[in-house]
This record gives C-alpha cells, sequence and structure tokens, in this order.
C-alpha cells in the first residue's frame, strides 16, 4: 500500500498538472563561435529538441523524443522543413531591423517565443507569441483582440502591416489555439508512456517494505 501511494505521488511530480510547449528561435548578428540561427523546442520546460544553421535536421534532446522521431518520421521531417524555413526569415528579418533602426554592425539577437499551456485537470488552455530584439520586447501577438502589439516606435510599421495581414493572423490563431494544444497532448502521452515502458523514475527510492 506504501509503495503504491509514493508511486502516485512520484508520478504526479513528474507529470504536472499544467504543461507547456515553446517554441524559442534566437537569429544572431555579430556573434562569433556560436551559429547564426538556433531553435529550441521545449516540454514542461525541458528541451525536447534543437536545430541549428550548422545542423538543420533537428536532434532529439530526451530518449522519448529520440524514439518519438523514429516512429514518427513524417514529424521530424515536419521539424526539418520549419527549422530550414526559419532560419532563412529570420536571417532576412534581422537585417531588416538593423536597417529600421540604421544599426550597420555590433551584435544584434532577435528571438521568437511560441507555444501553448494545457491544464490537464481543468482543461483549460492558452497560446502565445511573441518577439524579441536585443533582449527588448518587439511585437506580442494578442489572442483577443487578434491584433499584434508593440512598444517600439520601429515596429509600428510592422504591427500595421500584420494587423492587415489577415492570413497571417488566422495561421497563429490555429496554430497556438489548436495545433501546439495537439502536439502537447501527444508529447505528454508519448513521454509518459514512454517512461512507463522503461519503468525510469528518477527520483529517491521508494520504502518497499510493507506497513
Amino acid at each position: 500500500m506504501k509503495t503504491f501511494i509514493l508511486l502516485s505521488v512520484l508520478c504526479h511530480f513528474a507529470f504536472p498538472v499544467k504543461h507547456s510547449l515553446k517554441y524559442i528561435l534566437t537569429s544572431s548578428y555579430g556573434v562569433r563561435g556560436v551559429p547564426q540561427f538556433v531553435a529550441v523546442a521545449v516540454v514542461d520546460e525541458v528541451p525536447m529538441a534543437h536545430c541549428d544553421s550548422d545542423r538543420l535536421i533537428p536532434q532529439a534532446k530526451t530518449d522519448w523524443m529520440e524514439r518519438f522521431f523514429k516512429e514518427r518520421i513524417e514529424r521530424l521531417q515536419w521539424y526539418t522543413n520549419r527549422c530550414t524555413n526559419n532560419e532563412y526569415d529570420f536571417k532576412d528579418t534581422i537585417n531588416s531591423l538593423m536597417s529600421r533602426f540604421n544599426q550597420t554592425g555590433g551584435i544584434h539577437i532577435f528571438q521568437r517565443m511560441n507555444g501553448c499551456e494545457w491544464d490537464d485537470e481543468t482543461g483549460n488552455t492558452n497560446g502565445f507569441n511573441q518577439y524579441g530584439y536585443d533582449g527588448e520586447d518587439f511585437l506580442t501577438f494578442d489572442q483577443t483582440t487578434l491584433t499584434w502589439i508593440t512598444p517600439k516606435p520601429q515596429a509600428v510599421i510592422i504591427k500595421h502591416e500584420w494587423d492587415r495581414n489577415i492570413d497571417k493572423i488566422m495561421f497563429w490563431k490555429n496554430a497556438l489555439n489548436y495545433k501546439c494544444i495537439q502536439c502537447l497532448k501527444e508529447y505528454v502521452e508519448y513521454a509518459k508512456t514512454s517512461l512507463q515502458r522503461t519503468g525510469r523514475i528518477t527520483r529517491p527510492e521508494l520504502d518497499t517494505k510493507s506497513p
């Protein structure tokens, strides 16, 4: 009985009620010794996959994600395509931003963090998408108004352009509220099943003595 109770507690900690999926993409200019583009996928604050401009084929960062890529080769191909496309898009964007800010050199960083959250008890979900430039907020997608918000005067023109792009707005609405949630649930279930299959629980040893 004691063993069952302890296992229940450990499983609760291993798989929290509130789950999250984040994609963190970074493009840099003038930074030596690192890839110019880096993308990391994170589930429940644990990196699960990574790609960069030196290696565009995503690399699994966990055992369960490695198995996932082997069993779901189409998803690995999807991530590979996204990594390749985003590398070029982010390179063009950082060059455009440097021009808008009248910057001809130095070190510059452009980032995007998008993803979603899901509470598996209440069923509540939430999506987010935000951009940063040189360590400051640049553009954020407001899902209530379906518009872009910016504190930067240099980004106002971009905001208006994106606000008029209905296809882009609907893409992000669907990606954050549906596609992302679907993927998050899939990853959580896959990680849980993989852990149960291998029996690997990285927690203190259980007291298996009968009460």
